[in-house]
């Protein structure tokens, strides 16, 4: 009897774990499918059509919500202001929170609108919030970047590009600026898998991409109507529910890069991790009353959103399924099999969603850290409330190394 009851409870986490295993596996292997190219001659004949009208150029609004950011926030902002676009079609505002006065004097000598609010209990939401009912004027888009977020002098101008193509919802390339150590790599890594996964396989098949949390661009119009709906430190999340609820599709635009700052000790990944965790959990509850209408209306997309705020992080999956196939081994090698061909699966998957360039034995030698921070992860969990809407900070590490961004 005993062993029946055993039995039971093994089969229903496998079935448990490989549900997330299969959803990675599934988009892993349509990352690969083949995409058309463009020929020569079609592009060619394309670049003549644009050039016969005059490309529009649209306005845009670019939002640093900066809460604590005193050490990256002022090269960011200066490096943004060297676009070579239009210097009316942008206007840079700084939502200043909890920063330094000597900070705020240097970013009110640039050529930018500076906002200093005073909230009780900080978040990312807020700031945006309250930069909207500042600023005045009207824009076609507006752009979200993170304090640590640099990008290329183009990035506007490939931008604009993209936004003539009449999306109303656009997530860029975020990707690393630093790898000064392993935990710096495996986090560029993981951001990496991330994009595969999340974004450019479910494009290829026309479901929309998931969002960041920066290198985020939104028509301006739909933006400031949903702006206010958000409530938690997920916003994100939240964006990503109103536009696929109101069927907005997103699009995810690999070749248009923001770098970004990954955390560089195991203490701000634990951060970084149990603020994602909260998030995912929160927005999983937010969900779920609107899957009936979803089914009803058929829409494939906030179903996905829903399913995938279920799945365990894929850290965590890796390591329960090896430290399960082991014990599964010990007491049954009938039973195991399963297991390690599960286990056998998700490597292949994060082996596949892994850029070419990232499949290296100096990255996969990195891979020896993983159990700690999955540790730390595992000990998030009991630290999870998911009606806890406080803004969790993930600070920059003052030693990391200053490194170029490299394309």
């Amino acid at each position: 009897m005993i062993w029946l009851i055993i039995h039971i409870i093994e089969i229903f986490l496998w079935l448990l774990l490989a549900a997330s295993g299969a959803y990675i596996l599934f988009f892993a292997l349509v990352s690969m499918l083949w995409k058309k190219p463009v020929s020569p001659l079609s592009a060619y004949l394309e670049g003549q059509i644009r050039s016969l009208r005059e490309p529009r150029q649209n306005t845009f609004l670019i939002l640093y919500p900066a809460y604590n950011e005193d050490r990256v926030i002022v090269n960011s902002v200066h490096t943004f202001l060297g676009q070579y676009y239009p210097y009316k079609g942008f206007h840079v505002a700084v939502i200043s929170d909890h920063m330094q006065p000597e900070t705020n004097e240097k970013l009110a000598q640039l050529p930018i609108t500076l906002l200093q609010p005073v909230f009780e209990k900080s978040s990312k939401a807020k700031a945006m919030q309250y930069a909207l009912t500042q600023i005045q004027g009207v824009y076609d888009y507006v752009v979200i970047l993170d304090a640590d977020n640099v990008v290329e002098s183009d990035f506007l101008a490939n931008l604009n590009e993209v936004c003539n193509k009449g999306y109303e919802a656009i997530q860029c390339h975020r990707c690393a600026k630093n790898s000064n150590n392993n935990i710096a790599v495996l986090d560029g890594v993981s951001e990496e898998i991330n994009n595969t996964i999340f974004r450019k396989a479910h494009n290829r098949i026309g479901l929309s991409s998931a969002l960041i949390g920066s290198g985020m661009c939104f028509s301006f119009k739909w933006f400031k109507e949903n702006v206010y709906k958000l409530s938690t430190a997920g916003e994100d999340r939240e964006l990503e529910a109103l536009l696929l609820r109101q069927k907005i599709h997103i699009h995810y635009e690999p070749t248009i890069h923001v770098y970004d700052e990954k955390v560089s000790n195991k203490d701000n990944f634990q951060k970084q991790r149990l603020r994602w965790m909260t998030a995912q959990i929160q927005s999983l509850f937010s969900l779920l009353p609107y899957i009936p209408q979803a089914i009803a209306e058929g829409n494939i997309d906030y179903i996905d959103k829903t399913f995938q705020q279920a799945l365990i992080p894929r850290s965590m999956l890796i390591v329960l399924t090896f430290m399960l196939a082991v014990i599964i081994t010990l007491l049954s090698r009938v039973w195991c099999l399963k297991w390690w061909l599960l286990f056998l699966f998700i490597c292949l998957s994060l082996y596949v969603s892994t850029p070419k360039q990232l499949r290296s034995h100096s990255v996969f030698g990195k891979l020896l850290s993983i159990p700690s921070l999955v540790w730390k992860m595992l000990l998030n969990i009991l630290k999870i409330d998911r009606k806890n809407t406080d803004f969790i900070h993930t600070t920059h590490d003052a030693e990391m190394e200053k490194e170029k961004p490299k394309e």
